[in-house]
């Protein structure tokens, strides 16, 4: 998976396209010094999103970002 594109928006908030879904936008927030995915605005031209892939574009997104190794080594 690769991000394609990603944009702020108000209040924190990360707009990111990733390739293999394409038609549904992922909406990341701010929470400590990293980010989370906030929601994800899904369609059926897309394939359903498992937590696989939800770990793999917060760390894609957070790599992009070089808040790296505050995702990486926080508290679960």
């Amino acid at each position: 998976m690769q991000l394609v594109k990603w944009s702020y928006m108000r209040r924190y908030n990360i707009k990111a396209i990733f390739d293999q879904f394409p038609n549904s936008p992922v909406i990341f927030r701010k929470i400590r010094d990293y980010y989370f995915v906030y929601t994800i605005h899904w369609t059926a031209a897309d394939a359903p999103i498992g937590i696989e892939e939800l770990e793999e574009m917060e760390r894609l997104l957070n790599r992009e970002l070089g808040t790296e190794l505050q995702y990486l080594y926080r508290r679960k």
